[in-house]
């Protein structure tokens, strides 16, 4: 296996938005054991020792920073440079210092220090790049309002030297794991997202699906993987599928049905009906709607009208219908009705 057999990130870090400017949000899936992560740490530690460029390490909990020099850089070092040493020392409480070599490199942070990072961001201003791998979690489990925990720490850090906000790109890498991710949502990627697709521009950001097929040969030709061929995480860690959902789930369905709610999304009108067939039951979102059903659930505040209920106020009904979606028994007649759903079914 030669290096061409995994992830190079040149292309997508040559990617404008698509506004024709220059992305701050530059996004990295894959399949696993793709190589994105050894691509993007050698990156910023390059950047440091080429050209001084001070790097962040974003996690979400505090407690993982304990031991990110190691992490971060055990993989690397023996790769690429084995002149180098990283240490990280604690400061504050609050975050780490990373040194190569005796020489300050960056620092490492913890999404749910938001505040505290706030009250230190006069520190940060040397910080040219943030690297943020596992933005989504295998558990699918995030922080309360991790999305404006998110924004505030790059505020804190994107202000200084003489500017009141300066451009700090962030890294953001994951595996497949569900398309209905906070992140996702919010920059509307889970609305437009296909299976097949390769790059996809937004404003501020771009972002690359990749998909490695050696890395899918390497993990299918391992006697472990084959003990575990009928698994069904086995076969998503080797293939490009979502863990907990994927995009092919738009058909058409017909016969009997009981119907479940009504939902308005940007002042449409969608239907949710049960549908039953040799595997258990599967829920179904169209466009048909019986105008006489009391259930009715108003997505956003802005389709709040008489007879509607906002969908906040129905987190029982919602958490049924995400427990559906995202064990994969949902499906739609078109991608509006899918759209829909993924609005009102988010984080």
């Amino acid at each position: 296996m030669n290096k061409n057999d995994f992830y190079d990130g040149t292309k997508l870090l040559s990617m404008q938005d698509i506004d024709g400017q220059k992305p701050e949000l530059i996004i990295c899936t894959s399949n696993r054991s793709a190589g994105k992560t050894t691509w993007f740490n050698r990156y910023v530690v390059k950047k440091f020792i080429d050209k001084k460029e001070k790097f962040m390490l974003l996690y979400r909990y505090n407690y993982e920073i304990d031991d990110c020099a190691d992490k971060f850089f055990k993989d690397i070092k023996g790769l690429f440079f084995k002149d180098y040493d990283l240490i990280a020392k604690s400061k504050n409480g609050i975050y780490k210092e990373l040194i190569l070599n005796d020489v300050a490199c960056g620092y490492a942070v913890a999404l749910n220090s938001a505040d505290n990072i706030k009250k230190y961001s006069h520190l940060f201003s040397d910080v040219t790049r943030v690297l943020f791998d596992e933005f989504q979690p295998e558990t699918n489990t995030y922080l309360p309002d991790e999305i404006s925990k998110f924004i505030s720490v790059h505020t804190s850090i994107s202000r200084g030297q003489g500017l009141q906000s300066r451009y700090v790109p962030v890294f953001m890498l994951s595996n497949n794991v569900n398309i209905l991710n906070p992140y996702f949502v919010e920059l509307g990627i889970s609305e437009r997202l296909e299976k097949n697709t390769k790059f996809l521009r937004g404003r501020g950001f771009v972002l690359e699906q990749g998909f490695n097929e050696n890395a899918q040969n390497a993990q299918k030709s391992s006697r472990f993987m084959q003990a575990f061929s009928n698994n069904e995480y086995a076969n998503y860690s080797s293939s490009r599928s979502y863990l907990y959902n994927d995009t092919a789930f738009i058909e058409k369905m017909s016969g009997a049905s009981r119907y479940i709610c009504t939902i308005r999304f940007d002042g449409v009108e969608y239907s949710i009906r049960e549908y039953q067939n040799e595997k258990g039951s599967c829920l179904y979102c169209d466009n048909t709607v019986d105008s006489s059903f009391k259930l009715r659930i108003a997505v956003r505040s802005s389709d709040m009208i008489p007879t509607y209920q906002f969908r906040l106020s129905n987190d029982l009904t919602v958490c049924v219908l995400r427990r559906y979606f995202n064990n994969g028994w949902f499906r739609f007649k078109n991608l509006q009705c899918k759209s829909a759903v993924i609005n009102l079914l988010k984080y």
